[in-house]
Parts: C-alpha cells; sequence; structure tokens
C-alpha cells in the first residue's frame, strides 16, 4: 500500500469560484491538503494549462451560483472568488470564513476596468524595463511569470489570513490585486534586491537594459553554454587556481568584483579554459574548485535529469486526451514528505475549530528565529515580522549576510533596510560551545526557525531539528535551498542565476533571432517568491499545530518553485509539443515616443483583434480575408506589427494603454522602478510607503500592504537593525538572562553586540557626507 501522506492542511475547506490564470492560487492549498471545491461552470484556461493549476482539486459539475455557494461555505475556511461577488452575506453565516475577491487590479479604483495578461503586468511592475539586452527593444520574459508569482502571492496571504482567523473566530475579506502579487512576488523594484543590482537600488539603475555578458557570464563550451557567478573573493581565487593562476590575473585587484567586472582579458581567458570541455565536465571540476557554475540546460534536460528523478520532482496525471501528461508535483516537503499532487481527500480525522484569541495581525505573539540571508531569507522573516512576530534576525561577524554589503562602511542600505523592517537584531558566534547552547535555549522559546544555508548546516552546528525538537515539539522549521535538501545537486553553490540556468528558464528567456542573448541577468526571480513558498511552509504547519500541538519541517528548492511556475511547459515537453501556446497577433513590445520608452499591447482573441482594429483607424483589416483568422494573422504578422507600430510611434506610452483599455485590448505603458511611485494606480491603491532610518540619509520605500482587507492591520514600521544590535535585551527578554551573564558572553565573544566604534563610524560618516 502506498505510505500516506500527513499533509498540514488537512481538514481545511476551499472554495474555488476562479476562472483564469490565477486558479493555481488554490491548487497549493490543495496539495497542502486542503479540500478544494472547484465550482468553474467554464475556463479561460486551456486543457494543459487546466489540469496543471487545478490537479487534485474536487470538480462540480454545478455552477458557481448562490444555492450551491450556500451548501459548500457551511463548512468551509476559505472561499477565492473572481466574479466580484459582495461577500457579506456569506460572512455574516460563517464569520470564521476567509473570503478573498481575486482581480487583475483589485477593487474600486480607476483601473479595476482594465484587461490584464502577462506582459502588462511586467511592462506595469517595471520588470519589462530590466530585461533584455542594451541595443536591443525591452524582451518579454518567457512563460507566465508574473500571474504564477502573483498566485504564490495570493496562497501566502490566504494561509497568512487562515492562521490568523483560526486563532481568533475571526474570518476577514481580502480584495487581492494580480498586479500587486506580482509587483511584490516576482522582482520588486522597491524592496531588498541581491547582486543583480551590484549594490545599488534598482531605481538608479540605467536607463538602458544591461550590456550583455557582463553579469553571470554564460560561456560557451563543448556541448552548449555555462554560468559562473563569481561573487566572492575565495569564489575568484578558486576560479584563477583553476585557471591555472594566470600571471595576468594574479593581482590582488582581482579580488574585487569591480575589477574583473572591468578587465578586457578575463572573460576571453576563462571562456579559452573552458573549451573542449562539457557542461558536466565544468561542473564537476567547478565545484571541485569552489566555484558556482551550473550549465545551461533546457527544460526538457532538467525534467529528465538524475536530480530531478531523484527529487520526484515531477509525476503523471492523466491528460485531456487520457493519456499521461508529466507535470510539477508541488513546490515544499513538509516532515520529509513531498507535498505534490494529491489524492484522495480525507479529513475525517483533521477537524480544524476556531479559537478566540484577542490578536490584530495573524502573527502576533510568535517568536521566529531569522538564520536567513541573501533575499529568499530576507523575505521569509519579512513577512512573519510584517505580520506581528518578534523576529530576530540571527547574525555573525565572521560570516555577515551578502546583504549587509554597502557602500556604507557600516553595513547598512536602503535594501537591507527594506528586507529587515520590523525585526531585530542578534549576534552570536554559533561555531562556539556557548553561543550553541545560548541558541538553543532561545529555540526553545521559539516557534518558528527559518533558514536557506547550504543543506546540512544547521545539523553540523549541533541545531538541527532533532536537536531542537527534543526541548520544543511545537518547533516550526523551514529551510530553503537552490536545489533542495537531498538529491545529486543538493550540496552545489546555489545563487539565482545558476537555478535559472540549471532549470531551463535562462535558455528561454533571449531574443528569439539571437541564440546567445540570454537576457535575465538582472532579474533577482525566484527569490523573493521562494521566500513567500518558505512562509507557507511554516503557516501551514502553524495551523496544523493548533490542532496537534506538534511542529515540524518543511523544505522549499528554489528549482522546484520554478518548475512549478513552468508547469505547462513541463505538460507540454512531456507530449512533445511546442513549449509556448501560439499567440494571436499583436502581442508584444512597441516603441513609443519618448527616450527609450515603450509600451505593449496583447491580443487575446477574435474580441481583442476588433477592438485593436477600430482604436487605431484599421477598420480595413477587419474585412480582409487574409486577416480573418489568428492563422492568417500570424502569417501576416509583420504587417500588422508594421501597422501596429506605426500607429504607437508618435503617441507616448501612456497614450497608447490608456486608448487600447478604453477598447477593451490588454496594453500598458513600461514603468521603470522610478515611475512606480507616481503611476496612478499605485496611488489608487496606496501600495508603497516612504519610511525614514535613522542611520540613513535615503528613504527607504517599501510596501504599505500587501493586500486590502477589512481586517488587516498595516505594518510596523521599526527600523531594521545594525548588526547585533538587539543582542543583549533579546537573551534577556527571551530567556530570562540577566544583565551580568549576558555582558560576561558578550566580553567572551559569544554575544556580538553593535560595539560603541560603529556607532562613532556612523556619526562620522553622516558628518562628513553633511558637509560634502
Amino acid at each position: 500500500m502506498p505510505t500516506r501522506i500527513d499533509r498540514p492542511l488537512a481538514g481545511i475547506r476551499v472554495v474555488d469560484c476562479v476562472s483564469g490564470p490565477l486558479a493555481p492560487i488554490t491548487r497549493t492549498l490543495a496539495e497542502l491538503g486542503a479540500r478544494v471545491d472547484r465550482l468553474v461552470d467554464e475556463t479561460s484556461l486551456d486543457p494543459i494549462d487546466d489540469i496543471v493549476a487545478n490537479t487534485g482539486k474536487i470538480r462540480h459539475a454545478t455552477p458557481c451560483d448562490r444555492a450551491t455557494l450556500d451548501g459548500l461555505i457551511a463548512d468551509a475556511h476559505i472561499v477565492v472568488d473572481d466574479n466580484g461577488r459582495d461577500p457579506a452575506p456569506f460572512l455574516d453565516g460563517n464569520p470564521a470564513l476567509v473570503w478573498m475577491s481575486v482581480s487583475p487590479f483589485g477593487a474600486g479604483n480607476p483601473y479595476s476596468g482594465w484587461q490584464a495578461t502577462d506582459p502588462v503586468f511586467h511592462a506595469l511592475s517595471s520588470e519589462l524595463a530590466r530585461s533584455g539586452i542594451r541595443g536591443h527593444a525591452p524582451l518579454l520574459p518567457p512563460g507566465e511569470l508574473a500571474f504564477q508569482c502573483a498566485g504564490t502571492q495570493g496562497a501566502y496571504l490566504l494561509v497568512a489570513a487562515l492562521y490568523r482567523a483560526l486563532r481568533t473566530g475571526e474570518g476577514e475579506h481580502l480584495d487581492f490585486s494580480a498586479l500587486d502579487g506580482a509587483v511584490q512576488a516576482l522582482d520588486p523594484g522597491f524592496g531588498i534586491s541581491g547582486s543583480a543590482t551590484m549594490g545599488r537600488p534598482a531605481r538608479a539603475l540605467n536607463r538602458d537594459r544591461p550590456v550583455k555578458g557582463i553579469q553571470y557570464p554564460i560561456l560557451p563550451c563543448a556541448d552548449g553554454h555555462v554560468r559562473i557567478c563569481l561573487l566572492a573573493p575565495r569564489q575568484w581565487r578558486g576560479m584563477f587556481r583553476w585557471m591555472g593562476e594566470p600571471e595576468a590575473f594574479a593581482a590582488p585587484e582581482f579580488d574585487q568584483i569591480v575589477t574583473r567586472y572591468k578587465s578586457h582579458g578575463l572573460l576571453p581567458a576563462i571562456t579559452a579554459h573552458f573549451a573542449g570541455k562539457t557542461r558536466e565536465m565544468l561542473e564537476r571540476e567547478g565545484q571541485a574548485h569552489g566555484v558556482p557554475i551550473a550549465g545551461l540546460l533546457s527544460l526538457g534536460e532538467f525534467m529528465a535529469s538524475d536530480h530531478a528523478r531523484a527529487r520526484r520532482a515531477l509525476t503523471e496525471v492523466p491528460g485531456p486526451d487520457g493519456a499521461p501528461v508529466t507535470v510539477p508535483n508541488g513546490m515544499l516537503v513538509v516532515n520529509g514528505q513531498r507535498m505534490g499532487v494529491p489524492g484522495d481527500i480525507s479529513d475525517e480525522d483533521a477537524t480544524v475549530r476556531a479559537g478566540a484569541e484577542a490578536i490584530d495581525r495573524p502573527f502576533d505573539g510568535l517568536r521566529v528565529l531569522d538564520l536567513g540571508v541573501i533575499v529568499v531569507g530576507a523575505e521569509a522573516g519579512r513577512l512573519f515580522a510584517d505580520g506581528g512576530a518578534d523576529v530576530v534576525k540571527v547574525e555573525s561577524r565572521a560570516f555577515p549576510d551578502g546583504n549587509r554589503q554597502s557602500y556604507l562602511p557600516y553595513s547598512l542600505s536602503v535594501s537591507f533596510a527594506a528586507g529587515h523592517r520590523n525585526k531585530r537584531s542578534l549576534g552570536i558566534d554559533l561555531r562556539s560551545e556557548g553561543g550553541r547552547a545560548v541558541f538553543l535555549k532561545l529555540a526553545a522559546t521559539a516557534d518558528v526557525i527559518l533558514s536557506n544555508f547550504k543543506p546540512g548546516t544547521l545539523e553540523s552546528l549541533g541545531i538541527g531539528h532533532e536537536v531542537i525538537a527534543r526541548t520544543n515539539p511545537g518547533i516550526v522549521m523551514v529551510d530553503s535551498s537552490a536545489f533542495g535538501a537531498d538529491g545529486p545537486w543538493s550540496k552545489r553553490l546555489g545563487y539565482g542565476p545558476l537555478v535559472r540556468a540549471s532549470t531551463g528558464l535562462t535558455e528561454l528567456w533571449r531574443y528569439p533571432d539571437d541564440p546567445e542573448s540570454f537576457s535575465d541577468s538582472v532579474t533577482i526571480y525566484p527569490d523573493h517568491v521562494a521566500g513567500r513558498v518558505s512562509a507557507i511552509g511554516a503557516v501551514a504547519l502553524l495551523i496544523r499545530r493548533l490542532r496537534t500541538g506538534v511542529g515540524g519541517t518543511a523544505s522549499v528548492a528554489q528549482a522546484e518553485v520554478m518548475l512549478a511556475h513552468a508547469g505547462a511547459a513541463a505538460a507540454r515537453v512531456s507530449r512533445g509539443e511546442p513549449l509556448a501556446k501560439p499567440r494571436d497577433v499583436p502581442w508584444g513590445v512597441f516603441a513609443a515616443a519618448g527616450e527609450d520608452d515603450f509600451a505593449v499591447i496583447t491580443v487575446r482573441g477574435q474580441a481583442d483583434w476588433k477592438a485593436l482594429c477600430g482604436a487605431i483607424g484599421h477598420d480595413e483589416w477587419l474585412t480582409d480575408p487574409e486577416f480573418a483568422t489568428a492563422e492568417g494573422r500570424r502569417a501576416h504578422r509583420m504587417r500588422i506589427d508594421e501597422g501596429v507600430a506605426a500607429w504607437c510611434a508618435p503617441r507616448a506610452p501612456a497614450e497608447i494603454a490608456e486608448t487600447l483599455q478604453a477598447a477593451g485590448v490588454p496594453s500598458a505603458p513600461m514603468l521603470r522602478v522610478g515611475d512606480l511611485l507616481d503611476f496612478g494606480y499605485f496611488t489608487e491603491r496606496g501600495l508603497f510607503r516612504c519610511e525614514s532610518h535613522p542611520f540613513l540619509d535615503e528613504e527607504v520605500v517599501s510596501e504599505r500592504h500587501q493586500y486590502r482587507s477589512t481586517r488587516h492591520t498595516e505594518p510596523a514600521q521599526r527600523p531594521a537593525p545594525l548588526a547585533g544590535e538587539q543582542s543583549i535585551e533579546i537573551v534577556r527578554e527571551w530567556i530570562g538572562m540577566d544583565e551580568a551573564d549576558a555582558a560576561a558572553l558578550a566580553e567572551s565573544g559569544v554575544l556580538e553586540p553593535t560595539q560603541p566604534a560603529v556607532y562613532a563610524l556612523i556619526e562620522k560618516t553622516r558628518a562628513k557626507a553633511a558637509v560634502a
């Protein structure tokens, strides 16, 4: 008999009334054990997309009308609806119900009637402005990353709201905008950023696209290409040794990333060193030298890899014609079991009842130890901090968080401030016996521990789940890594660019007429959205803990987050079909009036085509028999694109979008990060807020809220900490350590509070800047 899978959301009942590309919101809940009743009489998804988005849900033939809803909602915990229904009558009958109204642009604002497609979201989120290579037009990212990231954000918001409702007995109505979700979870221009921005705020990047091949270079080899990420000095020294220590690059200045970027001879020398070697050989040799490297694989190659098979990252389900189709097998591993495609739903032994706690935010009263680093770790912890938890960022002077790197000499930046707001910092030496003992005492009082180190790191430090659960059986521990906690690739050095290369995304992210134009160099996907998947796993286990008292573990592989988002493409690969669905014409980016300004226009079908022809004054196209069908229009794409381009050229991007949206055609101006604060939609939604930090002269821009809600409280505005800033107060508050003992641990180096010299350096730096 198959092993029974213990799914943490067993007993949770969800009613799904979403018909479009946001249907995947509830698939994650189904994988985690919720019973999802799907009431959609028609769907705009094609058969493959429908299977990927909705496998594991219980489909009802009856329409999603009031009578059917009444029958299901009496026992439901969550309703997700895109029909604009008034939830008030349903909430009256079920006061603990969480109702999410889903729409592209949210309710009650001037953009609520706009039409959305993935390109529209890329344009409005600023992702499009950063995609492509210099000298070319912006490049639309492959697949439907914006909708997929929005769906994951929606799933996180649902479990967070559900956790609050189960604690308090009070439901709420969430107004979820898919654009808000895409802006926050795909690659936010405001917020924490990684090395892709080279230490600068995303809004300070060049208006043009990045230069080809500068960041995370992709180099040819015997059987394709490989990508390298030489970030830390130790990684460069490994590369230097691997190359045989050539004299031309022996100067100590090459330890600096800027020197390596400026060198005209370095990349050609590395390319020559790679010549004649296969991807597999280079991966093996590079890893032996400590060089982060990955072969560029197609999606099909990743699906067929030993690693994907060992991880059970894919599974088969019946296709639209009854033949098997391969689909992603979930994004989370919980308590060692993969939360993949669910089978029969059984929740007889998993009754979930609401409590009556008096809290405002979902995570009020929780204690979180945040060992996360860089972007993924920062985001998972920040979600808990914004949600009311006491989040302690655990730091070490010997191994500082890479996001502490800054042009300021005291390791603080606008990016770090945005990613770690509402947290406190504990400086501690976990390699020492005293540090380990203090951490274990803190862990005994914690609710959640988050990390994203190389697999096995916590166990090697003696602070793994098995050790902590002996004194704290309710602890929830979540880890994230590039390729997962096990499998042949688990020990690989993992950065987002290498994960994108290994899973087939980089291979797809290029201009169709230039096979060497790989264009994903400044995106930070999937870091932000993987942080949300980590939070989903943690909250799901906290929900289970409400009824069992027991915690557990959840594990996230960034590669599998990306695979889940490419689920429809993976299914098509398994059936030998083209990766991309044929699109109607036009579907793309068009130059507008202005300096390097563009707009996107997308036609989804016959109705959009007719509206477009009328809006741009080409009614004659409607009577042209060659344009009568989508296939005919695709055959004459160049002629149509030329006509659309001529109409766009003298018009500003905003005029193009407003004219076409008024006609019902999905269109949007391409915004840059600096445009977001003043764009009408974002001011109407109040999505961003400007915060001040006591040790920064620049303002910190970050999200004001993650969604509109009848009960949601806006996050607090506690500034991000200096490294170790609250070390003494944390050990005194959490474990009752007296002041003398805490001071002794600081004196011995076990605790690492912020030194007085740091505050003096801050004053000196700011005084110097004021004079300048």
